[in-house]
């Protein structure tokens, strides 16, 4: 496996003078027409020049984005968690999130356009977008990715054919959703779609499948009980990449992460003509957090995918780094299927 850094948040412009790029982390990427396009989550936080309060930039569809103040020293607020501001009654981010688009001829140096294209447009989207997925289907690139607002955590979908104009085909599933993949083509006439709900008391955040004639109603959802690792204790896990065929089944490249919020990579094998079937998966760590540049951060031990290009028995996994900056790695299908085991 050949790790490699890709890119940071300094060569990012801000979308406001008020806000400032706190990283550029967890890509999309897909082969489009000579070379890659990237579709990058970019977290910009606002100037924080006030001791005494914590500036937060929130989106409103009558004016645009508008930071707000919030006394450090209001008891009503817990300022633990470098990520979220809580509170009884609304949590808010500490950062504000939209999608980059990056095109690339080599898949390592990627020219970002200097707009974006891709930011908040509606109240789904007040705390903003992250963590997109591409696939193609037919002539149509699908792109999910998670919304976030006062209202929770949602899947929205896009679609485009050329990353330049794209049609809204709003919310797929319900809040709390996230981390969702649909697969490139049907599988016995279905279109099928992993995917992360929120649980009450009564369960863990784990991989659900979901399936779909149209791509935008959704339903038959079934829990992929197979999916957490053996190989130590899982707090969570999520889909990552999206899926690709081989003749074995479905790979899927996913992500786990501990109580202690360290994250890795991993890998499923899924039945061919029953995605929800998993037939194989890690038995240690696909890829997880050694280099500098993904143990320490704005969140230390993190290596977060959204994205894999395949060529040929090459796959290249593009992923976030400690929710700052761009890495990727490349191994072979072989390598993949030396880190499975069947499930007993």
């Amino acid at each position: 496996m050949n790790k490699k850094l890709i890119m940071d948040g300094t060569a990012i412009q801000p979308t406001n003078s008020q806000l400032q790029v706190l990283g550029i982390f967890n890509p999309a990427v897909i082969d489009f027409q000579d070379g890659i396009i990237m579709i990058a989550r970019v977290a910009e936080q606002a100037i924080q020049d006030e001791d005494e309060f914590f500036k937060v930039p929130t989106f409103h569809p009558s004016h645009g984005i508008k930071v707000m103040k919030i006394s450090k020293n209001d008891p009503a607020y817990d300022f633990k968690d470098a990520r979220v501001i809580k509170n009884g009654k609304t949590s808010y981010l500490t950062s504000i999130s939209h999608l980059r688009i990056g095109k690339s001829i080599d898949g390592v140096h990627f020219d970002f356009d200097s707009f974006a294209p891709l930011i908040p447009q509606n109240q789904y989207e007040e705390y903003g977008l992250e963590d997109p997925r591409i696939t193609k289907i037919n002539d149509d690139y699908m792109i999910t990715y998670t919304a976030v607002s006062r209202f929770g955590i949602t899947v929205r979908l896009l679609k485009t054919r050329d990353f330049i104009e794209y049609i809204d085909l709003g919310n797929i599933f319900h809040s709390d959703n996230k981390d969702c993949v649909i697969f490139p083509t049907q599988v016995n006439g279905k279109y099928f779609a992993l995917h992360r709900p929120s649980i009450s008391q009564f369960g863990q955040p784990d991989i659900w499948t979901a399936q779909s004639d149209n791509l935008t109603e959704w339903g038959n959802h079934q829990i992929m009980e197979q999916a957490r690792v053996n190989y130590m204790s899982c707090s969570r896990v999520g889909a990552g990449a999206v899926p690709f065929l081989t003749e074995e089944g479905w790979i899927v490249i996913y992500h786990c992460a501990d109580e202690y919020n360290r994250y890795h990579l991993a890998c499923l094998l899924l039945d061919k003509n029953n995605p929800n079937h998993v037939l194989k998966r890690s038995k240690s760590p696909l890829v997880e957090p050694t280099e500098s540049y993904e143990t320490k951060g704005f969140m230390n031990d993190v290596v977060f995918t959204c994205g894999l290009i395949q060529n040929k028995q090459e796959i290249s996994i593009y992923y976030g780094a400690c929710d700052e900056r761009i890495a990727m790695c490349t191994l072979t299908v072989k390598e993949i299927y030396d880190n499975l085991e069947v499930i007993l």
